[in-house]
């Protein structure tokens, strides 16, 4: 609820004591979250929305992303907690946050947390995704490619909550546009596409998009079982929400295409691809069906 802080509990060491003058942020600068347990267990409050933003390298993106997400959720009837998982960053990403929280007051309809996890993207979403209290958990990434106002197309009553566990972002189906972005990267993605749906995820346009929302049910179901920390995570946890029954839809988008992308198309590619041979293996051999191992 508004005015209310979250406190992850899921962590090694002691985070640090929030500002009080910043009633709505809380900031975990001296801890790594293990992201090996249900968030149920940890839940603190039941805000509607939990965005989570994965963060590495990102000090110069953040400050307008940040902005515009506020913006738009102070607009909002719902009570929303940020997550920005910083993942082991070299520049200033955590100074930016902590700045930005300056701008937060007891009275906005969100909560700012600062969280931090072991290198990758894909440990970083993990990380808040275990974390996170909300009734629905939206992936969202730092450059804001897909606008934030975008996200009211996953919710309740855009999207009906009934009809679906999972939401994927999607450039490809009808009525997407994308604006901007260079054939090669395009191509690039849908031949990577086509190796996804032959081996682990058919009929999913697109796996990569940075945007997904989760119900808080199905991110119970799912991200205990995530074992890639890398960009490949993504077609990972959408192949464990298929074995396990969930319903995915994908839902059409206005997206943009950032320059400054932090992919790497052929190197980044290469290695995805090999990510995608692993699960098929993890699937093969059963291993998203154990329970996942939890740290004590």
């Amino acid at each position: 609820m508004p005015g209310e802080t979250t406190a992850g509990e899921l962590q090694i060491g002691i985070p640090d004591s929030p500002d009080p003058s910043h009633g709505n942020f809380t900031d975990h600068s001296q801890t790594v979250f293990v992201a090996t347990q249900s968030a149920e267990e940890y839940s603190v409050s039941r805000p509607f929305l939990t965005i989570i933003i994965p963060a590495y390298n990102e000090s110069q993106r953040l400050p307008d992303s940040l902005t515009k997400i506020a913006e738009y959720l102070r607009s909002q009837p719902f009570a929303t907690e940020i997550l920005v998982v910083e993942n082991r960053s070299t520049d200033e990403t955590s100074a930016v946050v902590r700045d930005f929280a300056t701008k937060v007051t007891a009275s906005d309809p969100f909560t700012l947390d600062l969280l931090h996890s072991a290198p990758g993207k894909g440990a970083a979403v993990k990380t808040g995704m275990l974390v996170g209290n909300g009734d629905y958990l939206f992936i969202c990434d730092a450059d804001l490619s897909m606008p934030i106002e975008e996200v009211a197309k996953f919710l309740p009553p855009q999207l009906d909550p009934d009809g679906f566990d999972v939401a994927i972002a999607s450039r490809e189906i009808t009525g997407a546009v994308r604006y901007n972005e260079p054939f090669y990267r395009h191509l690039m993605g849908r031949v990577f596409n086509h190796v996804v749906q032959k081996l682990i995820v058919p009929g999913i346009e697109d796996t990569q998009c940075g945007f997904k929302m989760f119900t808080r049910e199905a991110a119970a179901q799912v991200f205990p079982h995530q074992t890639i920390d890398g960009w490949g995570f993504d077609p990972e946890i959408l192949y464990i929400s298929r074995i396990r029954g969930l319903n995915l839809v994908e839902v059409p988008i206005n997206w943009y295409y950032m320059a400054e992308s932090r992919i790497n198309p052929l190197l980044d590619t290469i290695n995805m691809v090999r990510e995608v041979l692993r699960i098929r293996l993890n699937g093969v051999r059963g291993i998203y069906e154990q329970v996942p191992r939890t740290t004590e």
